[in-house]
């Protein structure tokens, strides 16, 4: 009689991996429960609003944070790397217009939206451009200047991949502006006002990193078979291009836009949580207080001010008040997308530019967690419980 030894050591786990712990980290954590995340052994909303976003970029890749020469000399070394390769650039416009032209056919506001959809692309080729070499035959130093080179010129690559899929030429980066203002100058062409370059980079350093969701885990598990970088990252994107992933801060808006005036917000709300719609923008698969991202970017919105961001505080108000009475026992609040939209709008950024924002703060988070994966050997390899016909079963003769 034999064994399937691997049947034998199989272990049932959740559906979705949830609360399965994978591995170890020391990048950072998310305490559902507490209504607490955290980089390294930093609060993540206490580093969104005292620090800069290449002091938080330093901190995910060298593990500890700068003091003044040593983040300004960070900021230079990034800042260089922003250029793209001349045969990356000469070929956005055809990536571009692909990446466009595939937008079209679904709503521009979600998370397939074309810069992110053509990221994919524009990240292969500057992998092989740059001659990124696989994660398991180079040191660490070498994977740590792959994510380096990588991260830096995201914002170069989305911003010009939008600008050319709207039929304007790409802006390029200064060195001379930080990381956020960067970012917003390449989209829009015009420097921005500081209040608006400040938020943006709290959004920024607030996404940076969140626990092992699924675009974290799509790198690392690429990572652990050794790829290079740029197809960790490509694998990362992939997953965070996914409706159910990175899709929700645009549709959060949309549903302030739906709702119109305070005077609709309870019959509208009410209508669809008694059909058993999702309210988008509320509730979270890890947080059952609520979000601090989200707390933190109401502050953030509040400090614009104005009738759009009243609004959205009543809408907020509004909603967990009907959630709790509809919804007994369940705490469903404010999540992170909900003010993100707010804030992003309220810096001038499309909305189908909003995840692909995100994804320009995320690149740093996943970034580290591939160098962190690289630094074991062992490839990621579930196995899958078969469910199918009974095997095996004889080969039909062709008749």
């Amino acid at each position: 009689m034999s064994i399937n030894r691997a049947a034998a050591t199989r272990i049932e786990v959740p559906r979705g991996l949830a609360g399965v712990v994978v591995t170890d980290t020391r990048i950072g954590d998310v305490r559902g429960t507490e209504g607490f995340y955290h980089y390294r052994q930093y609060s993540a909303v206490e580093l969104a609003q005292t620090r800069g976003f290449e002091d938080v970029w330093h901190l995910l890749a060298y593990g500890e944070l700068p003091d003044a020469e040593q983040g300004a000399a960070f900021a230079a070394e990034t800042a260089a790397l922003r250029r793209l390769p001349d045969e990356v650039r000469a070929a956005l416009p055809a990536v571009a217009a692909m990446a466009t032209a595939s937008g079209t056919s679904g709503a521009l506001s979600g998370s397939s939206s074309g810069p992110l959809s053509g990221m994919r692309t524009a990240l292969s080729l500057l992998g092989a451009a740059k001659g990124f070499r696989p994660v398991y035959d180079i040191d660490t130093d070498a994977r740590r200047r792959d994510t380096l080179v990588a991260s830096a010129a995201v914002p170069t690559l989305l911003t010009a991949l939008y600008r050319l899929g709207q039929g304007l030429d790409p802006v390029e980066p200064r060195e001379d502006l930080s990381y956020a203002a960067n970012y917003l100058y390449m989209l829009t062409g015009s420097e921005p006002d500081k209040q608006q370059a400040r938020a943006i980079e709290q959004y920024l350093i607030s996404t940076i990193d969140h626990g092992f969701n699924a675009s974290t885990f799509t790198a690392r598990v690429i990572a652990s078979t050794g790829a290079d970088v740029a197809a960790c990252l490509v694998g990362a994107v992939g997953a965070l291009s996914g409706p159910l992933h990175g899709g929700a801060p645009s549709r959060a808006l949309d549903t302030l836009d739906a709702i119109g005036t305070p005077d609709r917000i309870d019959p509208w709300i009410r209508e669809r949580v008694l059909a058993g719609d999702r309210i988008m923008g509320f509730g979270h698969a890890i947080y059952r207080t609520e979000d601090p991202r989200s707390r933190m970017l109401r502050e953030v919105a509040q400090q614009f001010g104005g009738p759009r961001v009243e609004f959205a505080v009543e809408v907020e108000r509004q909603v967990e008040a009907i959630l709790a009475e509809l919804k007994p026992g369940r705490e469903l609040h404010t999540n992170v997308e909900f003010y993100a939209g707010l804030v992003m709008e309220l810096c001038g950024l499309p909305r189908e530019m909003f995840t692909p924002t995100f994804a320009a703060a995320r690149v740093v988070g996943w970034s580290a967690n591939v160098v962190e994966q690289a630094e074991d050997s062992k490839i990621i390899r579930p196995v899958a419980r078969y469910v199918g016909v009974g095997a095996p079963v004889a080969v039909p003769l062709m008749s």
